[in-house]
């Protein structure tokens, strides 16, 4: 028989028009066709009643059982009480809620967030006229070249073979199956077009994911939950640009290791919540911003290569878990970043290449799907279906984890059709040019859905060319992020305090030249993990000079890098002045703050981090160029540096003065706009900082005298490799 074999062979296509009920009212018969693979006898139990109403017998010698039921009405809802050779059990028949199954599918393309809200695994109520509605769960997935898909899962011993799925003219799979709960593991099996068995999959919008070697997805209920972090959405309706931003950049598998256990154990989120959040309180941080936390198979990406977008990794706890961890950060004023990576994925087998045997998420061509850097797969940005799933992702995140902001991972390799490729290796856009239309568009969507949808979140984007207006509104031309990491600061400044201080007087302009373009962009100032690792070293490491030296040149290029305008960024292990460079499969060195050197730089940016939130003047301005103004930035010849910054209307003016050699300056005379009374309020080379304690006034009245081009002046002791802070008092 066609259809027993295609049952058999898990081909069935489309499942409702051959199995479940059928109900004839002229004669009041109700038929019903079921396939239960190992079954000896069946029995049809009306659920309104809780009494049988017939038998299906065997169609042939397989496992396919029809019957038909004399009965005035069909049943609302009815139960199969199924016999083998093991005992007996009841299942209600999936087969008999087509109607309940399509929904899913009915709106898809009508909102970005119907993916999340729709597909997957989720968890629903059938209200089908009993005492209690029927606990079901509902499954769909996008698999349009796909010749069947079946539903695979604990619940049925992963045997394709049981529940096939239908298939729907939007490309969609859809069953909704009574009795999967909470917890189910499932994946699906799916054929290709020419029947084909593919590797298992796993759900492309999975909520929940276990880790290798099974990479299964799991039925999870986003309801559970219960949020307590009100109080945090009021404060999160300031104006961002207005408040201070110092980030902690991290990577949760090993910012700290347990300490009972040195191998592969990491903290899970709730340990996480416990260890973390009072240190990145204590130490004066706004925000943390975690390397990306989506499901991803490979320790060593570091989770640059996710396959499950829509779970938070299980390495470190359920989704739940997860949720305590923001909820717990909200709790204690500290907002939650996750870098997101839409730009790739990799090949793995469970994951979404070539999902349904044709390339439904990547580019077909391998000069737009394929890239060389990463050897990964490229998203089609063009496909509605794709936009619509990485833009309903950054969306989830924001909704369901209360994710504050999103740093969008390698936007540049997204924007530029030859990024990294040699001539002949990518394919023109329809102008001829290389920028990747169908990307920018894609951007420019996810970037207007998240501000409209959640007006309090924020988006970062990581780009690192002269691509105009990444951080300016859609409505102006701009890509519509929130923020840009300056990578152009970041390289010129590290180049230029890794010289050897005798050199630094010719490279003068490597320091000073990020101020030509500050304010294009609304900048955050980045010194992350991708400039600690792979051979770069430490920050600590890339300065010049004896082992004071070293520290003196961090201490500074720190206190420059809070004068600098833009919000702040630091990685996990740049506070403590870390000797190594990172390794994700340890710790950082927490051991090195029983020395007073580490201890020392640790306090100074904990001191930079509460004096850059105490002063508006140091934060409200950032964007603005109003908010800054050179003193002087021409003093090459002593590598000396002096700017004012500003808070709105000028309230508050705050001098810094930075000496990058480690000669001293006695009697060093500033320029200052105003008659009065100045307070240094932070020295790096103070004696707790593990500074020379090179002796510089604390309180300075101005001569009427003018310097710099100002009209007044003040004098002081300018410390070596040296960054002072200097408060206007009036």
């Amino acid at each position: 028989m066609q259809l027993e074999y295609l049952l058999k062979q898990a081909k069935c296509t489309f499942p409702f028009a051959h199995l479940g009920p059928h109900f004839q009212s002229t004669n009041c018969i109700f038929t019903v066709t079921a396939w239960l693979p190992n079954a000896v006898a069946v029995k049809v139990i009306d659920l309104t009643t809780g009494k049988p109403i017939g038998n299906l017998k065997k169609v042939s010698d397989g496992y396919l059982f029809r019957g038909e039921c004399k009965v005035k009405q069909a049943p609302t809802v009815y139960a199969l009480e199924v016999s083998n050779r093991q005992g007996q059990y009841q299942v209600i028949d999936p087969y008999q809620f087509q109607d309940q199954a399509y929904h899913a599918v009915h709106f898809i393309d009508h909102s970005a967030q119907n993916v999340y809200q729709q597909l997957g695994a989720q968890l629903v109520e059938l209200d089908v006229g009993l005492d209690a509605p029927i606990q079901a769960t509902r499954f769909a997935v996008f698999a349009p070249n796909a010749s069947a898909v079946s539903l695979i899962g604990e619940f049925n011993y992963w045997d394709g073979s049981c529940l096939p799925m239908q298939k729907t003219d939007f490309g969609y799979w859809v069953l909704v199956v009574p009795g999967i709960q909470a917890g189910a593991k499932y994946k699906y099996q799916i054929k290709d077009a020419a029947g084909n068995e593919l590797p298992h999959k796993a759900d492309p919008v999975g909520f929940y994911a276990e880790q290798y070697p099974s990479h299964t997805s799991v039925v999870y209920d986003h309801q559970q939950y219960q949020w307590q972090d009100k109080a945090w959405y009021k404060k999160a309706k300031k104006d961002k640009y207005l408040q201070p931003m110092s980030i902690y950049e991290l990577h949760m598998a090993s910012w700290k290791r347990p300490a009972e256990d040195t191998g592969k154990r990491y903290l899970n989120y709730r340990e996480l919540a416990e260890q973390l959040i009072p240190y990145v309180k204590d130490m004066g941080y706004t925000h943390i911003e975690l390397l990306p936390i989506s499901e991803f198979p490979f320790d060593g990406s570091w989770g640059y290569q996710p396959v499950g977008l829509f779970a938070p990794s299980s390495r470190f706890g359920s989704p739940d878990d997860f949720k305590f961890f923001v909820d717990q950060c909200h709790q204690n004023d500290i907002a939650v970043i996750i870098d997101w990576v839409p730009a790739h994925f990799p090949e793995d087998g469970h994951g979404l290449a070539r999902f349904d045997g044709t390339h439904v998420y990547e580019y077909e061509d391998p000069r737009k799907g394929w890239h060389p850097d990463w050897n990964s797969c490229i998203y089609d940005f063009g496909k509605d279906t794709v936009r619509q799933f990485l833009v309903a992702n950054a969306l989830y995140w924001v909704d369901k984890f209360h994710i504050d902001g999103l740093r969008v991972d390698a936007v540049a390799s997204m924007l530029y059709l030859d990024y990294s490729r040699e001539e002949g290796e990518w394919i023109p856009n329809i102008d001829g040019g290389n920028h990747n239309y169908e990307a920018i568009s894609f951007l420019q969507w996810m970037n207007k859905e998240v501000y409209e949808k959640f007006p309090h979140a924020i988006t970062i984007a990581e780009e690192s060319t002269s691509f105009p207006k990444v951080s300016r509104p859609v409505f102006e031309g701009g890509l519509g992020f929130g923020f840009k990491w300056n990578m152009g600061w970041m390289h010129d400044s590290l180049h230029y305090i890794a010289k050897d201080p005798s050199y630094r007087r010719y490279h003068h302009n490597e320091i000073t030249f990020s101020m030509v373009y500050a304010f294009d962009e609304n900048f955050v100032l980045p010194i992350s993990h991708d400039e600690v690792v792979h051979g770069k070293g430490s920050l600590l490491r890339k300065m010049p000079g004896d082992e004071w030296q070293q520290a003196a040149n961090l201490r500074a290029y720190a206190g420059f890098m809070y004068a600098h305008p833009g919000k702040k960024l630091n990685f996990m292990g740049n506070e403590i002045g870390q000797s190594a460079e990172w390794n994700h499969d340890s710790s950082i060195d927490w051991h090195l703050l029983e020395f007073d050197k580490h201890q020392g730089i640790q306090s100074l940016y904990r001191d930079l981090n509460k004096a850059y939130r105490k002063y508006p003047a140091l934060y409200e301005l950032d964007h603005n160029n109003l908010g800054f103004e050179w003193i002087d930035h021409g003093n090459a010849e002593q590598s000396i540096l002096s700017v004012v910054r500003k808070s709105a209307g000028a309230e508050q003016k705050i001098y810094v003065l930075i000496n990058f050699t480690p000669v001293p300056h006695d009697n060093f005379k500033l320029g200052v706009q105003d008659a009065g009374t100045y307070q240094l309020i932070l020295n790096t080379d103070d004696k707790k900082y593990w500074g020379s304690a090179y002796k510089a006034s604390k309180k300075m009245a101005s001569a009427p005298e003018s310097w710099n081009g100002q009209p007044h002046s003040v004098s002081i002791n300018l410390p070596p490799l040296a960054c002072l802070f200097i408060l206007f008092k009036g």
